[in-house]
Formats: structure tokens, sequence, C-alpha cells
């Protein structure tokens, strides 16, 4: 957008709008000589070293000897510099002219001719990045470079609920994260920070691209890496730089909260419990998955013993259900769109899941480049071997949902549904010549699947992990509570083993008071409610239970419960304690936009975060009591509710 505003050029060697000198104009006869000679043409001048643009409240700086930037907040006189990360883009030329620079490049490892436009936003601490090529890209794409941090900045990412690095942590691993689905980074943002300074680049064309987290001179940076929509470079990738003041991480989630805002991603629960109003049992209800057959008399025993607000997520008989929910309770299942085993090799299994689309085989199957099909979801054979399902084109896959749901809803009466995979697993592209895709295609028939699910079917409606594209359409997650590469080995396939041993990547970083962020809770919490992953709720390691209950309280999120009968008897004292700890209050806020979150101490022990409702909740993580700025003690490993100041 260009909106004009206070523009200057550095003084350099030739012209803003001409970069590079012209050659003086020979006379004709040495024209004449030089054509007889064939001399070769002499080479261009040098670009000169700088070009900068200039708003009220940014100075940006572009080095021509390496593409990187540096931007001065006038506000707060920070700078903020680019280094050169991967070295694949070489600058060619550039102008600049009033609010903008233009550049073009070359990608060195395809020979891809890129051009680049960086334009000012009016008068505001922003400008966007647009890059533009057509022809092939047979690798991802790595522009503009990384900013730098100093020592005391952390990086802000939004991985599931939200972390923070370090930029100095020797201990963070480099990592790659998607930003097509619910593995990688759920909000298309990250950020970095000294705690109240802070930049961000906001990702306006997130389908195509991951963001990686790699090291310059031991210091952790972010990136974007491009790439291909089927093979192509494709439509403008564009990316938003945003420099903050102050407000840190909240700040970052509030601008980016905006923008959701304007792309309609902001749907509310109280818009959609007005829709559905079973939504309202889902405010402060502990999620329970159990497989006890009797699930009526387990309900309740439940409520019995005080535990009263229950999503239960197990499929049941219509009399169960029917019961259920005379009790107050969502009564949920388990459905799934994503995997197709080959019947083929049904005599090879010890069973058959009952909601695999095995019609679908191999007609419907996604196909890659090389015309093979996708593979999914791997199942242990009767000999040990490994056996993969194909994976369902999203495309066909709102067919399938046509086909199972209504029938079932016709004699099982649930209120919810949980669809596994859809939001966690990437946008996907898809090579069958019968039913192709881009990413974007896949996401938005994704999006079709569960926007069938939840307004058609009027079903209260979770997906696995999550993703912010899909926050108009749904009521849940199970999985954004849970940080993805910190939960215990092997989650997703033993769910019900209960860990007594505590991994120390888990209470390090999954459980880490030092490094949680609540990003998503930030923007999204009056839109959904967030759960753990089902391989990593409350109870999952009894050492660190309470401490999930108080980061739960924290986030204003339900619980999650995972057990049989015989656990559930044996804690039964501790499973109502963790309720009567958590879901009141989710309850209470459940509706409500998170507003603030703060460390009130130096090593983020205490938190605190605030509700539109004038709810305040501060949790003590650490060992010793805790004195509220208003004469208030939190003991060790509790909290306090402060309403209406």
């Amino acid at each position: 957008m260009a909106l004009g505003g206070a523009i200057g050029l550095l003084a350099a060697a030739a012209p803003a709008t001409e970069p590079v000198e012209p050659r003086p104009r020979a006379s004709r006869p040495a024209q004449a000589a030089a054509r007889q000679k064939s001399a070769p043409a002499p080479k261009p001048t040098a670009l000169p070293a700088t070009f900068t643009v200039r708003n009220s409240t940014l100075e940006v700086t572009l080095d021509s000897s390496d593409a990187t930037l540096s931007v001065l907040d006038r506000r707060s006189q920070r700078r903020w510099v680019q280094r050169r990360l991967r070295n694949e883009c070489i600058l060619k030329t550039a102008t600049a002219s009033g609010d903008r620079l233009e550049l073009s490049l070359t990608h060195r490892p395809t020979g891809l001719e890129v051009r680049a436009l960086l334009q000012l936003d009016g008068n505001q601490p922003e400008f966007t990045v647009t890059l533009s090529a057509e022809g092939g890209l047979k690798s991802p794409l790595g522009f503009p470079e990384p900013f730098t941090g100093e020592p005391g900045d952390s990086l802000v990412v939004p991985l599931n609920e939200g972390i923070s690095y370090p930029v100095d942590d020797p201990t963070i691993t480099p990592m790659r994260l998607i930003a097509y689905g619910g593995h990688g980074i759920c909000m298309a943002f990250w950020g970095l920070t000294d705690g109240e300074k802070g930049q961000m680049a906001i990702l306006e064309t997130p389908d195509d691209v991951s963001i990686r987290m790699d090291r310059l001179d031991g210091r952790l940076v972010i990136a974007p890496s491009w790439e291909s929509q089927r093979g192509e470079f494709g439509y403008a990738r564009r990316v938003r730089y945003v420099f903050l003041d102050r407000g840190g991480h909240v700040a970052m989630a509030k601008r980016y909260r905006a923008s959701a805002q304007q792309l309609g991603l902001v749907k509310t629960l109280a818009e959609k419990r007005a829709l559905n109003p079973n939504v309202e049992r889902l405010l402060g209800a502990v999620n329970v998955w159990c497989w006890e057959k009797n699930a009526v008399e387990i309900v309740k025993e439940l409520q019995a013993a005080g535990i009263q607000r229950v999503l239960w997520s197990n499929r049941q008989g219509p009399e169960g259900i029917s019961a259920m929910n005379a009790l107050g309770v969502l009564t949920s299942r388990y459905d799934i769109y994503q995997d197709v085993m080959d019947p083929a090799n049904f005599s090879r299994l010890r069973g058959i899941h009952a909601d695999w689309t095995t019609s679908a085989w191999p007609k419907d199957l996604m196909l890659d480049r090389a015309g093979n099909w996708i593979k999914g979801w791997g199942v242990t054979a009767k000999d040990g071997t490994m056996l993969n399902c194909g994976v369902l084109c999203d495309r066909q896959a709102v067919t399938y949902a046509r086909d199972r749901i209504p029938p079932e809803l016709a004699t099982h009466p649930y209120l919810g549904r949980f669809i596994d995979t859809t939001t966690a697993s990437p946008w996907r592209e898809c090579y069958s010549p019968e039913h192709p895709m881009t990413r974007t295609d896949s996401k938005r028939w994704k999006m079709e699947l569960l926007r069938y699910v939840s307004a058609d079917n009027r079903m209260v409606t979770g997906c696995e992990t999550g993703h912010d594209a899909s926050v108009p359409y749904l009521h849940f997650f199970e999985g954004m509570m849970s940080l993805g590469p910190y939960r215990v080995p092997d989650a997703g396939r033993r769910m019900q083993q209960i860990w007594d041993e505590v991994p120390e990547r888990v209470a390090k970083f999954q459980l880490g008071h030092g490094y949680r962020l609540p990003l998503w809770e930030l923007v999204f919490h009056d839109c959904v409610v967030s759960y753990w992953y089902w391989g990593d709720y409350n109870n999952k390691l009894p050492a660190l239970w309470d401490k999930r209950d108080l980061f739960n309280v924290l986030y204003g999120a339900p619980p999650m419960f995972m057990f049989t009968r015989k656990y559930w008897e044996e804690n039964r004292a501790r499973f109502v304690a963790s309720y009567q700890t958590t879901c009141p209050l989710a309850r209470e806020v459940g509706a409500a936009e998170m507003t603030d979150h703060r460390f009130l101490t130096a090593n983020r022990e205490v938190q605190q975060t605030t509700f539109a409702n004038g709810i305040s909740i501060a949790v003590n993580f650490g060992s010793s009591p805790h004195q509220l700025a208003g004469g208030e003690t939190i003991p060790p490993m509790g909290h306090k509710v402060i309403r209406g100041r």
C-alpha cells in the first residue's frame, strides 16, 4: 500500500532512480572503431553502496553488497539489522523512488530472476516485501534475510500455543517449521524482542512457505523460505515487517489479531454459540478420553464427585449418547478423513479401523508429482511390519463426510465431533489428473470439510493441533496447548501410557515457564477452546500434573483427562482437584479475549494474564511465595484470581 510519507534518499554517486551510472557516450568515429575491433563491452559500474527510504517512523537502508536491510525505528532509536544467512540471492539492480525500493535478484540455486518490491506503509512502522518471478522453482527461495538479535533478545514463535527462544541459548535445536499446517507455525508470523521493543514478520501469502530457524555467529535467527507452487514460482509472495517500540510479544499477538480480523478469521465463541447453543456445554468442560463400555455410569460417577461439565470424546451407542446428553454432557466422537488403507492388506492386520474411507482406494488418493500415492499413517501388521495408509485427497473428503455423518446422526444423537489430522497435516499438492490441487486448494477443501461438519451438521467441532485458517469453522482444538516437538516419544501411538519419569526436554520446554508464551490465546482465546494433545494430557506425567493445571489456569483453558476405570478409581481425588482448580475459571473466562500476559518476575516464575471481562489470573510456578502489588500472596505452585482491577 503506497500511502506516501516523508521519504528521503541517501546521497550516492548516482541519482536514486538510476543507480547504475550511464557510460559516457563515445564519438561516432570512436564507436565505429570500437565496432571494427569488436572490443568487449565495459563492465557496468558498481551499484551505490546503500539505498535508503524513510517515513516518519522508519528509516530503511539497503546494503547493495549483500541485499540486506537495516531499519532504524525513530521512536525507540533501535536499529534492526539483517545478516546474510544462505547467500542465495545476488542483487543485480536497485532503484529507490518515493516510498519504495525495487530490486532485481538472481536466485543462485535455480538461476531464477526475481523482482522484489519494498513498500513503506504510509507513516506506519511497517513495510511489505513482495517477490515475483516467472518460471520453475526447483528449490526453496530464501529472501529476505533474517534480522539478528542481541544478547537478551528472544525469538517469538507461534509453535502451537507459542514459545520464546533466547537468541543466545545454545540448547535450542535449529528447525524448519511450515506455515501450511498445524505441525509448524499455527499463525503466520514470528518475531524478535527484548521484552519491550520488537520486530515481527507477518506472512501475508502463507500457503507455500516455511520458516527456518538457524544460527548466525551462534545466535538464533529466523528467515522465510518460499516453496514452489506445483514446481513453479507462481503467484507473488509477500511478507510484512512490523516494528514495535513497546509491548513485546503481547503487542505482536495483538498486531496479528488485527490482521486476522481483516481476513475474517476472528469469529468468536459468542458468535458461534448464537448459531449453536450446544457450544455453551463446551465452556469449562474437561475433555475426557475413556474407552470403558459403560460410559454413562462413569459419567455419573464423575458428576457425583464434582466433575460436572464434560466433553465425552469416545463413541457410544444411541442409548448411551441420549443418556449423557440428558446429563448435560457434550457428547462427541473421533472421526477422520485422511487415512485410507489398501483393502488388500486387511487380512494382514489385527483390526480394521472403522473410520477408514476404504472405498476411496485407490481412485481418490492424493498423488505426488511422480504419480505415486502419498503415504499416511503407518499401521503395524500381524508380522510386525509397518503398512502405510494412503492419504485421501482433500478435494474428495467432503463427499465421504456427507455419506457418513448425516446417516449416523439419524440414529446416534451426538452433539459434537472431533476430526483428526485435518488441521495438523500440511496442506498438500495433489497431482492426480482427476482431482489436482495446489496447497491453497488443499487448504480450501480442508476448511470446507470443517465448515460442513460444524455448520451444515450443527456439530460442536474440534480438530487436531490447530491452525488459524480453521478458526471460523471450529470450536475446540486438541493439541494447541501442547508444543509438538516437545511431547513424550511416540505420544500419538501410546496415548494411554502413563510416564513416571519426566524426559528432560518435556520438563524444560513443554512445561517450561521460562520458554512458553500464550501467543495463541492472546490472538484467539475468545474464538476456540484449547486442550492438550491426547498423548500429552494433564495426567500423562503425574510429576507434572500440578504444573499442567497451572498452565490451564493461566491460559483460561480446561484440562484433558485420559484414564481407564481402574486409574480413575485409584486417582479419583486427584482428578477432582484438577477439575476444581481449572474448569470453573476456564468457564468464567472461556468466551473472553485474553488482553494481556506479563512476567511479574525476571525469572518468569510468576506470570499474569488478563481477560476482557476484567478478570486477571496470577500464577506462581516457583518454590517460594510471591507477593503481588496489591498485597495478596501467591503460594508456591499456586494462583490468585483478581477481579475488577
